[in-house]
């Protein structure tokens, strides 16, 4: 399959691709509009590349020497700033900061308040007519959650909320640029103003993490809560709605929404849908191999995280979405150094998502076929941009 036939088989549906590139070239050099990139699909292949510090995450550890020092770096501040964006030993300082703050503790914490944004937006929405799923309530859900993880101000949200649909939508690069500059002056200022006024949020966690006499700069603390924002709330969303079709397609499945067996399911959703079906790109800072194909210095690496967790060789009958099984080892958040320290808090949107909605909602309905659906064009995620549903009489009616 060459390359134009492997997009338009991606862009219409990701997994077929991927499974024909798993299967047929497990390792192949695909063109992008941003220059070639090498894809690769098999387990195996990508959990060793997640861990593999030959691949670095800053393209200057690639350049020779006497070029990297004065390159620029691949993102405008504070994005450059990102976990996402740093190799160690940078992104061990910053990571080891950053884990003080972003606790296991603080995000079961939020619990109570993720059940009351949900009950709110469900209590909102009409039953009779159809209703945008996406637009209602799978990005409105997590944009709350992270306004009130961060510590947003609720008379600012309107405005936060508004420059992270431009960062995550698919606008002109204009409007992404004003919006990006806009949402970092914001959250440089909400920094500035916790620093002289801490309160129990996660900012003022991040200032007040400190580690043999180092702190988190105000620049890395904004790209914190930049990257919690494009990465954490896309990925929510994105996955809150595939799950929803794909309980509404399996009511064996949704059958698992209880409280005993709920983690499971979320766990099986998360590898078999895989909110991010490709991580970041990577940088070959050597000459290196991989799955016996030569990779040389340089090149652009991208590891398929979607390809991986349905590949056979890892997960016996993968493409079928089964709650039973044995989910251990999948790469849905990742693996090695950069897994996603937002892991947790995503499982927590997702349970509390789909528990509220189908419990509330037990004759919900899709009003739209699959193929009626348009999917956002992303290499990373694939999702409708709206997905309507009609919602039926509320079991507490």
């Amino acid at each position: 399959m060459n390359d134009a036939d492997f997009m338009e088989l991606y862009w219409r549906d990701p997994h077929a691709a991927l499974e024909h590139a798993r299967e047929h070239t497990p390792v192949r050099e695909l063109t992008f509009e941003t220059g070639p990139t090498w894809l690769v699909t098999r387990y195996a292949d990508v959990r060793a590349g997640l861990a593999d510090p030959r691949l670095a995450k800053d393209y200057r550890a690639a350049l020779p020497a006497e070029e990297r020092a004065t390159a620029p770096p691949g993102l405008p501040a504070p994005m450059s700033h990102m976990l996402t964006s740093l190799d160690p030993p940078d992104h061990t300082r910053l990571r080891r900061l950053v884990t003080q703050a972003f606790t296991a503790r603080r995000i079961a914490e939020l619990r109570p308040r993720v059940e009351a944004f949900a009950a709110d937006l469900l209590a909102a929405l009409p039953t009779d007519e159809p209703v945008d799923l996406v637009a209602r309530y799978a990005i409105p859900l997590p944009m709350e959650v992270i306004c009130e993880l961060i510590g947003v101000p609720e008379l600012d949200r309107e405005d936060f909320a508004h420059w992270s649909t431009v960062l995550i939508d698919e606008c002109p690069e204009p409007e992404l640029v004003r919006a990006s500059a806009q949402l970092a002056d914001y959250l440089g200022g909400l920094v500035a103003l916790r620093r002289a006024d801490p309160d129990d949020a996660l900012l003022s966690g991040l200032i007040a993490a400190s580690e043999d006499g180092e702190r988190l700069s105000d620049v890395e603390i904004v790209a914190m809560a930049m990257l919690l924002l494009m990465a954490g709330h896309e990925t929510a969303a994105v996955f809150v709605t595939n799950s929803v079709r794909a309980l509404l397609a399996d009511p064996a499945a949704r059958e698992r929404l209880k409280p005993d067996t709920a983690g499971d399911l979320i766990e099986e959703l998360l590898r078999w849908i895989s909110p991010a079906l490709n991580a970041s790109l990577r940088f070959a800072t050597e000459d290196l191999e991989i799955g016996g194909t030569a990779i040389p210095r340089g090149a652009s690496v991208m590891l398929s995280t979607g390809a991986a967790n349905r590949d056979t060789a890892r997960f016996a009958d993968a493409a079928r979405l089964d709650p039973g099984r044995d989910t251990t080892g999948h790469v849905a958040f990742g693996h090695g150094i950069h897994r996603c320290l937002g892991a947790a808090l995503v499982r927590l949107e997702a349970e509390v998502a789909l528990t509220a909605l189908f419990d509330r909602f037990p004759k919900l309905r899709a009003d739209a076929a699959d193929e009626e659906l348009t999917f956002r064009r992303s290499v990373h995620v694939h999702a409708p941009r709206t997905f309507p549903v009609v919602l039926g009489p509320s079991s507490d009616a």
